[in-house]
């Protein structure tokens, strides 16, 4: 997929325009490209569009307006955007009190490397990569973010076996191990992306 640009990035008064449709399609959008796993984690597999929304909608909510600010987001976020080949998500640990919030990120550390994918019949695991950018800043010994941006590479015969499926995604950490078969609306969603469509 084409990263994006400076160009590419509307300024706040044109997006206001545009923000009511774009939303709805990204939402729209969204829904097959989210997996839950778990009682806790869901994935956001990203794209062009859905990086294109989320600095949109930084440089809204900042009133980020020059161009120094914009290419500041377009560097964090364009590694998001998955090359053929590659799938990119973003991994949310969803919490929603104080207490589970303690209870659950220490134990939770080094949660992003135990994410992988389960392709084809005999079910072959592709491990994911995490993005050391991210890392660098999301990383702890002691307790664990509950935002996350890992990715995975596939070779043409893996993306043959996910084409065919099954696919699942599964986590391994001792603390959380769970997993799930993709839906056939999400593996075509996705297969989108590594196809480079």
């Amino acid at each position: 997929m084409t990263k994006l640009t400076l160009e590419d990035i509307a300024d706040l008064r044109a997006y206001e325009r545009e923000r009511e449709d774009f939303r709805a399609r990204i939402i729209e959008l969204k829904t097959r490209r989210r997996v839950h796993v778990g009682p806790i984690l869901t994935f956001v597999f990203e794209n062009r569009d859905t990086i294109r929304f989320q600095i949109q909608e930084m440089a809204r909510a900042e009133k980020i307006i020059s161009d120094e600010g914009i290419e500041a987001e377009l560097r964090a976020y364009n590694p998001l955007i998955p090359e053929p080949g590659q799938l990119s998500t973003t991994m949310f640990i969803e919490l929603t009190s104080e207490d589970q919030l303690r209870g659950w990120l220490p134990k939770l550390v080094g949660i992003e490397r135990t994410v992988e994918l389960r392709v084809g019949p005999d079910g072959e695991p592709i491990h994911c990569v995490v993005d050391p950018d991210h890392d660098k800043q999301l990383t702890r010994e002691e307790i664990t973010a509950s935002v996350h941006y890992v990715s995975f590479a596939l070779t043409p015969a893996q993306v043959a076996a996910f084409a065919s499926g099954p696919v699942v995604l599964a986590l391994t950490h001792p603390a959380y191990e769970h997993h799930l078969e993709l839906t056939e609306v999400t593996r075509g969603e996705l297969l989108a992306d590594l196809q480079g469509s």
